[in-house]
């Protein structure tokens, strides 16, 4: 997901989402076209966001599984502000459907 975000893939990511997917970022909820608009304003004013999944906590049941974990990275705002240092406390819910995962939940919050 993270590396389709930051190439502005939008067929992948929709490949990923399942149907219905919702997310809530920054206190707003977003679908997968609205979180790409959102990206893709950022990226048109020379933003970058670097993201790491990090200290993940998996559970599978069956055809439906959750994760949580800490995306460690940074966010620089134009191409010539410096880089920041940034955390975000993440969860998803995913669902099995016909042999593939897809992402039908994603919860980010920016740590402070």
């Amino acid at each position: 997901m993270y590396a389709a975000a930051t190439v502005d893939d939008r067929a992948k990511l929709n490949s990923i989402f399942a149907p219905g997917f919702y997310m809530f970022d920054g206190g707003k909820r977003f679908n997968g076209d609205s979180i790409m608009d959102e990206m893709e304003a950022f990226y048109a004013k020379g933003a970058k966001f670097v993201w790491a999944v990090t200290q993940p906590d998996v559970h599978v049941n069956c055809d439906e599984a959750w994760i949580a974990y800490v995306n460690q990275g940074s966010v620089q705002m134009s191409a010539d502000a410096a880089p920041i240092s940034t955390k975000w406390l993440e969860s998803a819910v995913l669902q099995r459907q016909n042999g593939v995962w897809r992402i039908v939940f994603l919860q980010s919050t920016r740590v402070p």
